[in-house]
């Protein structure tokens, strides 16, 4: 979420000590490191979200290039991780491992295909003081050098208590907060409990892009060198995407910007321009082009009507500094900052907007929630978003409905301050297919049916990867929706990867939801305020009942650092809340740290053909609403056959556990899952 208190569940989980096994959540994996120096790279290793592809195909998204991990490519630095625990490195980075370089070392990826750009996904240190430094990073093509990037950690690095701080020297923004660092709510505590700083370091990577001047082959080397005299004392290499971007798109049909004053150089700024190019072609029913260059604008462009085409994302930018405005404006925005909106809702909003092929890249480095300073907005009907590539904004793309068919495909969406995109209020008949997100500082790819209900609505064959904080894909109320054949992996604290909640003022779920044919992966984070583990899909009955038709089929969970599937209530409400009638089938479950379900509330739900290997502990850890009864349990569970494998303790639905027999280990230990396998 962006625009509300999301992170804040300030009451807690309290275990009945009589009933409850009380275990520290213990850390998955050592955090290790390895050493390496290898004169010559090895044979590529491509990976997607560092699995085989083998393991994910036919999920997720298609963006077109190759992504190559720096642990499996040769190197004199330091293989850093794996570590699943949040504020560190390797947690934030792609299948929990990266290689950290000193001064003078390097890692070295082969070319699995043709390429003509790369795109490096990278951490250096922050300043000391905050806001973030620069350091150069050598780039070698089979052992000639290319060219110099200069790193930045001016979008990365924030600390402290939600909505965060650039200030690693900051006390606590909520004192008044209960935190699990000392179990205890600091204003309330006697003598004061002594926090280290800086509090809750987080949001350390960032990508950056380069086209290399000339396509080379497979087999081409790509050295990444963090150079002798290097400002930065460490440089971390996460990864390695690679891809033939070819030639810019050119359209001699349009209206061309640079006819209308635009400057491709980014001298001054080009935002007149560009809307005396759009009001231009609205007459002439012309579409707009917007030809290689990098163009500055430091507003909104607002759109309707209008078709804006440029020459491809890694030719046409779209650059712009964050600007303070003189007053703040009527939804309390205190900046602007470069973006492409449709009206507001209010206003009737936008229709027959189309944008395609460049990029947007912002200037946000502080998460303000009433800022509309994301790279898409508004209000947008019977639109299409493809191809773009948003970079540093708040929130890649948000939309304020009521609005209806829009289609967002395609497009590459990385290091966002908050989500990645969300449909925000009766957006209604759109899709959300082929789009690729990583490192967002919120939700991935979100609806929330805030004041009126998102209602069939599709997000499809999408790849989430790395969202600091909350979930991959999250569904939050709303009618027929559905979330199919996607990738989700490493989410990194409190959240996971497929949420499905009754919160944040949410209308309630109603009709069906179905939750289809997608793989999570590394996922399950440690929930801060209650001090658990979360399964890798997680529905939480808040503030209504989850209990319309929900069905979850076909999805694999691999690798979850806790539970793969938990279903949860807040311990104030939970004599007021449930979730009844959720029916998992032709599920698999490949390693869980803890068990396969986890049930912390009342209700219901029913299991066919969920096979699972691998389970840390015992299959059902069902805990009810918490009261103990006689009778067992509040949450029920129904087996409906097919529900095969286990772990160690047997069978993991086995006939003891129904209906609602208490397993509850309110916090039970972790067993580290072995990698996953094929079926």
């Amino acid at each position: 979420m962006s625009r509300s208190t999301r992170s804040t569940i300030r009451s807690l989980w309290r275990p009945c000590a009589a009933v409850v096994v009380t275990m520290a959540v213990a850390a998955l994996g050592p955090g290790g490191t390895a050493h390496a120096d290898t004169a010559a790279a090895p044979a590529p290793t491509v990976t997607r979200a560092a699995l085989a592809p083998s393991l994910v195909e036919g999920r997720g998204a298609d963006p077109g290039f190759d992504e190559q991990e720096a642990e499996s490519a040769a190197t004199s630095g330091t293989v850093i991780g794996p570590d699943r625990s949040a504020y560190t490195l390797p947690a934030e980075a792609s299948g929990r491992k990266a290689v950290k370089l000193t001064p003078g070392q390097y890692v070295e990826f082969t070319l699995p295909r043709t390429a003509d750009a790369i795109t490096v996904r990278y951490s250096i240190p922050d300043a000391p003081g905050g806001g973030g430094i620069t350091a150069p990073l050598d780039v070698a093509v089979n052992g000639k050098r290319r060219a110099t990037m200069t790193l930045t950690s001016q979008y990365a690095w924030l600390y402290n208590q939600y909505p965060f701080s650039n200030d690693p020297g900051a006390g606590l923004l909520h004192s008044d907060w209960w935190i699990t660092e000392c179990s205890c709510v600091p204003d309330a505590t006697t003598p004061a409990p002594a926090i280290a700083k800086p509090f809750r370091p987080n949001h350390f990577y960032d990508e950056q892009r380069l086209l290399l001047g000339r396509t080379y082959r497979a087999g081409d080397t790509v050295r990444l060198t963090a150079p002798a005299g290097s400002r930065a004392a460490w440089t971390v290499i996460d990864l390695l995407d690679s891809q033939q971007v070819g030639l810019p798109h050119v359209d001699l049909r349009a209206a061309n910007v640079l006819a209308f004053g635009a400057d491709p150089l980014g001298r001054r700024d080009s935002a007149d321009a560009i809307d005396r190019a759009i009001a231009f072609a609205r007459r002439h029913h012309l579409k707009v082009y917007v030809p290689p260059g990098t163009y500055q604008v430091n507003r909104h462009i607002v759109v309707d009507d209008v078709t804006i085409e440029g020459a491809g994302s890694w030719y046409t930018i779209f650059k712009g500094r964050q600007t303070t405005l003189t007053t703040p404006a009527p939804d309390g925005s205190v900046h602007t900052g470069v973006g492409f909106y449709g009206k507001d809702a209010s206003a009737g909003g936008s229709s027959n907007v189309h944008l395609s092929g460049f990029a947007i890249e912002g200037d946000v480095r502080t998460r303000i929630d009433t800022d509309q300073v994301n790279g898409v907005g508004g209000a947008m009907s019977n639109s299409t978003v493809d191809g773009l590539y948003i970079h540093h904004t708040k929130v890649g793309l948000w939309f304020d409905g009521p609005m209806t068919k829009l289609s967002v495909t395609g497009n590459v969406i990385a290091d966002q301050i908050a989500d990645g995109l969300n449909f925000h209020t009766g957006v209604t008949d759109s899709v959300v297919s082929d789009n690729f997100v990583r490192n967002t500082g919120d939700d991935g790819l979100a609806m929330w049916s805030e004041k009126s209900a998102n209602a069939r609505n599709t997000f499809s064959h999408n790849t989430v990867q790395s969202p600091v904080l909350a979930n991959g894909i999250a569904v939050y109320g709303g009618t027929d929706n559905t979330v199919s054949g996607n990738l989700i992996a490493d989410p990194v604290r409190e959240g996971s990867a497929l949420h499905i909640g009754s919160r944040f003022g949410a209308e309630a779920f109603t009709g069906k939801l179905r939750i289809t044919d997608n793989t999570t992966v590394r996922a399950g984070t440690y929930e801060l305020n209650w001090n658990i583990g979360l399964g890798a899909i997680w529905m939480y009955a808040l503030e209504k009942n989850i209990d319309a038709d929900i069905e979850v089929a076909g999805d694999h969970f691999l690798d979850n650092t806790y539970n793969a599937i938990m279903l949860v209530t807040d311990f104030p409400v939970k004599d007021l809340y449930s979730i009844t009638g959720v029916r998992f089938k032709d599920i698999r479950v490949d390693g869980t740290g803890t068990s396969v379900v986890s049930a912390r509330a009342a209700g219901s739900a029913s299991f066919e053909n969920v096979d699972a290997r691998n389970v840390g502990a015992v299959g059902v850890n069902n805990c009810g609403s918490f009261h103990f009864t006689p009778a067992g349990s509040e949450f029920a569970l129904t087996d409906l056959g097919g529900n095969d494998g286990g772990g160690t303790t047997g069978p993991w639905l086995a006939g003891w556990e129904l209906p609602n027999t208490l397993t509850c280990d309110d916090r039970p230990p972790v067993v580290t899952p072995p990698a996953p396998s094929g079926w």
